[in-house]
């Protein structure tokens, strides 16, 4: 057996795997253990937006460089989840440009889910060689430019994507378990790659992009790789809300997603796989107390409701206030440490022991 003082120096080495993982694992049992319908919903779509926004950590945290096109890649993997396992009877009539093995067969879950994650993160591959040569402000433009055109694809594309309907029938499989398992891999994927060689190259150019040229680091190559590595996530991440909601359109994955995923990462705190958790764990769980005023609450004789709309402008404010006050995000970009809460124990005990 470990020593303890071994035991808790290999905890701390993987305290922001570990961190993050144990923050949803103990939401997810007291979300069971409530057993409320509407609570248990939102925290399954707060994992998988935990899978999307580390996702979007991946690339966007490591490299310093903000990407408003990853939804286009989110996009990519819940249409080709739909394609895998919708309505076998329908495809053949509504979707008549899909490969006959699509069009006439439906696929098993899990193959389908990865299979998403390994075609965003193809299209990823193709598009990223040229974005991942440029850099600041062009590089986003850039990204954006993927969003926007993806979009309209999408929209024209009706022999597969029925173009601005809806794709319905998508089988709902997730539940809060599988969510957790999903976003724990989706950290784990992160964690590793950040501590690889690879990640703690690119980390050193988003610090200084000039002396790690200098150096000799081939930056477009490192990013690349993270852009491919976040689009498997972002991929995956599509595939597990189409199966959760079962119903997609292409409006669901455009201006208001991308906004709404950059602004947990920014919030949380953009430079940690903590922060990236702890900004959807925080928004999420904010919304849905709105959301409870606007739908009413009563206290006794007194019943409490909000205007319809004050959701939005209530959280826009409150969002626009963290990220002046916490420029660096609630977490302040820093991971999960074991050590400051050993720490704060120790504090707690001493003067008991010295009694």
């Amino acid at each position: 057996m470990l020593a303890p003082s071994r035991l808790v120096k290999g905890l701390s080495t993987h305290a922001p795997l570990i961190g993050p993982i144990a923050l949803l694992l103990a939401i997810s049992v007291i979300t069971v253990l409530v057993h409320d319908a509407n609570t248990t919903r939102t925290v399954i779509g707060a994992l998988i937006l935990v899978v999307i926004v580390v996702g979007l950590y991946v690339f966007v945290g490591n490299s310093g460089v903000i990407s408003f096109g990853s939804m286009a890649l989110v996009a990519i993997g819940a249409y080709a989840m739909a394609w895998q396992t919708c309505c076998a009877k329908l495809k053949p009539m509504t979707m008549t440009g899909l490969p006959d093995v699509l069009k006439l067969h439906t696929l098993p879950i899990l193959p389908s889910v990865v299979s998403s994650g390994v075609l965003a993160a193809i299209v990823a591959l193709i598009v990223g060689r040229p974005i991942m040569g440029l850099s600041g402000i062009p590089s986003s433009i850039a990204t954006f430019m993927f969003l926007g055109i993806l979009n309209v694809a999408y929209r024209n594309w009706d022999s597969v994507t029925l173009g601005e309907s809806s794709i319905v029938g998508i089988p709902i499989f997730i539940n809060v378990w599988v969510g957790l398992a999903w976003a724990a891999a989706a950290i784990a994927v992160a964690y590793f790659y950040q501590t690889s060689r690879y990640g703690l190259m690119l980390r050193a150019t988003r610090e200084d992009e000039v002396a790690a040229r200098s150096a000799g680091i081939r930056i477009p190559t490192l990013r690349l790789i993270a852009w491919v590595i976040s689009a498997f996530l972002l991929g995956i991440g599509g595939a597990l809300y189409s199966s959760f909601v079962g119903v997609i359109s292409v409006n669901a994955f455009y201006l208001d997603l991308t906004f709404i995923t950059l602004t947990m990462l920014v919030v949380g705190g953009i430079r940690s796989i903590y922060g990236a958790v702890v900004g959807v764990v925080a928004i999420s769980a904010f919304s849905e107390i709105l959301r409870q005023f606007e739908n009413g609450i009563t206290l006794g004789s007194l019943e409490i409701k909000a205007p319809s709309g004050f959701q939005e402008v209530l959280l826009g404010a409150v969002m626009l206030i963290v990220i002046v006050r916490f420029p660096r995000g609630i977490t302040r970009g820093h991971e999960f440490r074991l050590d400051r809460i050993f720490n704060f124990i120790k504090r707690l005990v001493a003067p008991r022991s010295a009694a």
